[in-house]
């Protein structure tokens, strides 16, 4: 970097800043704050360690990560450079209200949900700090173990433009993928990704309900599915939804269909209708010179 004489001083604080890691801090000592401040040490980062409203927790929690218990809150955030609110979504406003009063210019201001974007960091312009939403694409489930999952995981990041660089480069120095997403689709975002999670474990329910109505015993119906469940998905991975899709929607069997909509009832007779509509739609994609106007008209009925 060419540096003028006049600009030297300027040059050289930029140098120091793209040297020197930046100082994380967590607010909060829950499963998410564990795994990737767990990461972030790890990757050699400057981990300051973690404030929680339960000690214990945040105790635990800089004890796992090698990191420091901060007694006071005020302190941590003095420390840090990037704040982590790793607490449930309906703190992180309560705990926004908090620190917005705190000295925060030119510190970085992050929380984890899904589902909600750095708009929740309420006039943070007025405070001289920046806000951004961080989330791990990914069920974290363990607080101790979910941070070896966290690297195969899809980070996405929206916040204050001008600093998001510098916190996709904290990512990215853990060698994590990370996408930018827009503000207004945070809450499709996760509600894609409940989809892709929670969901999945409702359908998968309702299989094993049913099969345990057959007479199968717990140990067998997880045998029974097992490959059905993992290759379905190594396959929708490998080839996509329309090749890898089976089964009697595809084949247009609409008398098995019919069979299956007078065995089923309640909520697993509602699953499997509305997902074999979704089913339709990628088999008629699949095969546009078939007539599946019989199997719309059963599933619609």
């Amino acid at each position: 970097m060419a540096c003028s004489y006049h600009f030297e001083r300027d040059c050289i604080t930029l140098r120091i800043k793209e040297v020197l890691p930046l100082k994380v801090g967590f607010v909060g000592a829950g499963k998410v704050g564990y795994s990737l401040g767990k990461l972030f040490n790890d990757c050699q980062h400057n981990l300051l360690g973690y404030y929680s409203r339960h000690s214990s927790s945040a105790i635990d929690a800089a004890d796992f990560t090698k990191s420091t218990y901060f007694q006071d809150l005020e302190t941590l955030i003095k420390d840090s450079d990037a704040v982590f609110i790793t607490v449930p979504d309906d703190a992180i406003s309560i705990v926004w209200e908090q620190i917005k009063h705190m000295s925060i210019t030119g510190k970085m201001i992050c929380h984890c949900s899904g589902s909600l974007s750095s708009e929740i960091f309420k006039d943070i312009e007025e405070t001289g700090a920046f806000g951004f939403s961080v989330h791990p694409l990914l069920a974290v489930s363990d607080r101790y173990n979910s941070y070896q999952e966290l690297p195969k995981a899809l980070f996405t990041i929206e916040g204050n433009e001008k600093h998001i660089d510098e916190i996709e480069g904290l990512l990215k120095s853990c060698n994590l993928s990370t996408a930018r997403i827009s503000a207004s689709m945070k809450t499709r975002y996760h509600g894609a990704a409940v989809f892709a999670s929670n969901l999945v474990v409702g359908l998968i329910q309702s299989a094993q309900e049913e099969l345990r109505i057959c007479g199968f015993s717990d140990e067998q119906v997880a045998d029974a599915i097992t490959p059905l469940i993992v290759g379905n998905v190594n396959k929708v991975l490998s080839v996509g939804t329309k090749d890898a899709l089976t089964g009697p929607i595809e084949r247009n069997d609409v008398g098995t269909v019919k069979k299956h909509l007078n065995t089923f009832e309640g909520n697993n007779l509602d699953v499997y209708r509305i997902l074999s509509r979704k089913a339709l739609e990628i088999a008629m994609d699949k095969h546009p010179d078939s007539d599946y106007k019989a199997m719309e008209q059963l599933l619609s009925s």
